[in-house]
């Protein structure tokens, strides 16, 4: 008996620990292209983490490069410290990078047009997270609304599919739902002010929710911090 064949579908991979475990969730339904973004970040780690764990899961990638640093304003892609030790969740954080998952997501969707691919997966969360609007449930149903009304590929009866499976998850919740899944997360990078050689800072916005959710997971972190 010949083996089903899987969609085709595209997942946002960062690097991190939550598209780590999007990935991972996708794959149990998917042919999974990733699209890794080399976008100037200052945390360059994560380029290579996304590769490698592209590489761990035998997976086709596109790496697509721009400049937001020409943009600025963000303590990720500009001359900015980044905040350490900080209250999240108050307000939007300086290291919120103008219009990113937008244009993020625009390149994707660009990507599964030209392919025929109509399902999109992105480890956006709206519970444990540093506040950024392009995170949150309304934003990716407005994207998914104009992507399906602005594409020539979905204007029949197939529509474009943007997947948040971690929308709603706490840290905590994504991590045990990956480590069901044999996530490796020590692959994983998450600090946005790591050292010269890759060692997390312990003290970012990142840094501080994933260690709160292993400790939270009753899971060991696997991360070497300074």
């Amino acid at each position: 008996m010949s083996e089903k064949i899987k969609k085709q579908c595209i997942v946002l991979l960062s690097g991190g620990l939550d598209s780590a475990t999007v990935l991972n969730i996708a794959l149990e339904n998917y042919d999974v292209t990733a699209l890794i973004f080399d976008y100037g970040q200052r945390h360059k780690f994560e380029i290579s983490a996304a590769k490698k764990i592209a590489e761990l899961a035998d997976i086709p990638i596109k790496l697509i490069t721009i400049d937001l640093g020409q943009f600025g304003n963000s303590a990720l892609t500009d001359n900015i410290e980044v905040p350490k030790n900080q209250d999240i969740g108050k307000e939007i954080p300086i290291t919120y990078v103008p219009v990113r998952n937008t244009i993020f997501l625009s390149y994707a969707l660009a990507f599964a047009e030209v392919n025929n691919i109509f399902d999109i997966f992105i480890g956006v969360n709206a519970l444990d997270y540093s506040g950024y609007p392009d995170c949150r449930p309304e934003f990716i149903e407005a994207f998914e609304k104009m992507a399906n009304e602005g594409t020539k590929f979905a204007q029949g009866n197939k529509k474009i599919k943007i997947h948040t499976p971690l929308i709603n998850l706490t840290k905590a919740e994504i991590i045990l739902a990956g480590t069901k899944l044999n996530v490796d997360y020590k692959t994983t990078h998450s600090c946005y002010d790591p050292s010269t050689n890759g060692l997390s800072c312990g003290e970012c916005d990142a840094c501080i929710l994933r260690k709160e959710g292993f400790a939270s997971a009753g899971i060991n972190d696997p991360t070497n911090y300074i």
